[in-house]
């Protein structure tokens, strides 16, 4: 297969895949596609053993890291020192009674007194951000990508002066167009079928405005769990996709086993889009958490980042606690469709095949 960004990067398969998980980013990149490692949850320190350890894992193919740096955040204008502190100050203790009364409802016990800290402010901000950026170019990544709007322009001159290309996610062609203008080489359309942070128009709708809107190269994202969705996304005018949810469940994920099952039965009528995470929208499993901040008791959820800061240590509670009806997690529609545990590698194989199969069929249709 070949479009712009197999050129771009030297890769087989416009097949790009976000994980957490360093396993499934180096085994993504290994089969002809290319692993995007998120960035988020780890420190710098962190950061600097994972993308060592795809280096050393990834057979000298091209991967990518994915930073989420917001255009719009509270505390945008704190100094570094006093970020954490000015920003938990603004946190409403009527939120906090919130949080600790609905734990409470579901008998979720404290952490012990000698758990690690945790990690109250992850990478939502342009303080907390740069420095996992200054990591990730330090490394032979091809990719370097904005998950929240357009990346800082002078961020995206620091990524081409090392040789590296830069994408951002949109879910309008208004915000494709800002992107362009401060210079990546890839948007992403992301559907509102996507999970984690997504917008309202589906996939469908949105890839064909995008790409009559831009002249750089668009990647679909949002709703491709297989390849007949990976096809009908490239005769929409795009000429890769990015996936995401498709990764959650397969052997070399990380994913925490509560998780994993509850992904493994899910309908893609169980996902919601929900504030309740980070405090933009994020499609979510939809369960009791999510249902209790949509309700007329819940106070409303808090800017970005204040909402995970709210709730940072309540979702590593629940995950201690094993309290599976509270248990969220970021995901995506196509959940609906993964039903199995398969390798990176056989689903690769099996998004090419059925991709191919896809096209014989509309051929066939097109001699008739």
């Amino acid at each position: 297969m070949r479009t712009r960004v197999t050129d771009m990067f030297g890769i087989e398969l416009p097949i790009f895949a976000f994980s957490h998980c360093r396993d499934v980013v180096a085994a993504v990149s290994r089969a002809g596609g290319m692993g995007v490692l998120g960035a988020l949850y780890f420190t710098p320190e962190e950061l600097e053993m994972e993308l060592k350890w795809i280096d050393d894992h990834v057979d000298g193919r091209p991967y990518g890291v994915d930073v989420v740096m917001p255009a719009s955040y509270e505390g945008a204008g704190f100094a570094a020192d006093e970020l954490v502190g000015r920003l938990q100050s603004m946190i409403p203790e009527g939120h906090r009674r919130f949080v600790e009364d609905l734990l409470a409802a579901h008998g979720v016990p404290p952490l012990s007194s000698d758990a690690d800290p945790g990690k109250v402010l992850l990478g939502w901000t342009d303080a907390t951000a740069r420095p996992q950026v200054e990591v990730a170019l330090r490394h032979p990544i091809a990719l370097l990508a904005n998950a929240l709007g357009p990346p800082p322009a002078d961020v995206v001159d620091l990524a081409h002066s090392r040789g590296v290309k830069v994408a951002a996610l949109a879910s309008t062609p208004r915000h494709a167009l800002k992107q362009v203008e401060v210079g990546v080489d890839v948007v992403v359309a992301q559907g509102t079928e996507a999970g984690g942070h997504t917008g309202e128009i589906t996939t469908m709708v949105l890839i064909p405005q995008v790409v009559d809107a831009v002249d750089v190269p668009v990647l679909a994202a949002g709703g491709i769990g297989d390849g007949r969705q990976m096809a009908a996304a490239m005769a929409l005018g795009a000429e890769g996709v990015w996936t995401g949810s498709l990764w959650l469940t397969v052997e070399e994920a990380d994913t925490p086993e509560m998780a994993k099952r509850r992904i493994l039965r899910a309908t893609s009528r169980d996902t919601v889009r929900s504030r309740s995470w980070t405090g933009k929208p994020a499609r979510l499993l939809r369960n009791e958490w999510t249902d209790a901040w949509e309700s007329a008791g819940s106070p409303g959820t808090l800017p970005m980042p204040l909402q995970f800061m709210l709730v940072s240590d309540a979702l590593r509670r629940i995950g201690r606690s094993g309290a599976a009806e509270l248990a969220t997690f970021p995901a995506g529609q196509i959940i609906g469709i993964t039903s199995q545990v398969r390798s990176t590698r056989d689903v690769m194989y099996a998004l090419v095949e059925e991709y191919t199969d896809a096209l014989d069929r509309l051929g066939r249709i097109t001699d008739a």
